[in-house]
């Protein structure tokens, strides 16, 4: 039986493995204790300073249970603090005075793997961070639900 080509969520998922330990590391070797998944959290606080979890959620383009658990994770290592927000419901995430310290270091790594990222895409056939921005519209303009849906309909029915 031969093995068979790995799936798109595989891809990523395999590409995702190889990067984030990779991108932690270089934080613990700068010193700072910090997630790659905590960065699109801070960069949305700095852009627009406190904000809720479903506005930090809507920056990010991810869920607002996905951000809802990275705020978490960050208050409880000290990085983020949660107030109340205008109803009872929104909570406003607002870095503390830890994380703010952290920014110029943070930045300095920011920059690092980004020009990490445009050598890795220097060195393929297409920039994977093209590739990936232009599979996200594509995704955006059409669910993938939506294909799969559409590609079952000219498959075979089972037997």
């Amino acid at each position: 039986m031969s093995a068979s080509p790995a799936t798109l969520g595989a891809l990523v998922r395999g590409l995702l493995e190889r990067l984030d330990p990779e991108v932690e590391a270089a934080y613990a070797a700068a010193g700072l204790a910090w997630r790659p998944r905590y960065t699109p959290v801070l960069r949305g606080l700095m852009r627009k300073g406190p904000a809720s979890i479903k506005a930090l959620a809507l920056g990010m383009g991810v869920s607002h249970s996905a951000a809802s658990q990275t705020v978490t994770q960050m208050a409880r290592e000290g990085l983020v603090v949660l107030r109340p927000g205008t109803d009872g419901r929104e909570r406003i995430v607002v870095p503390t005075a830890r994380t703010e310290a952290m920014i110029p270091a943070l930045e300095r790594q920011w920059a690092a793997t980004n020009a990490a990222a445009a050598q890795l895409d220097a060195e393929l056939s297409a920039p994977v961070s093209g590739l990936l921005a232009e599979a996200i519209a594509a995704l955006d303009r059409r669910a993938f639900g939506l294909r799969i849906a559409a590609a079952a309909e000219t498959l075979d029915p089972p037997d």
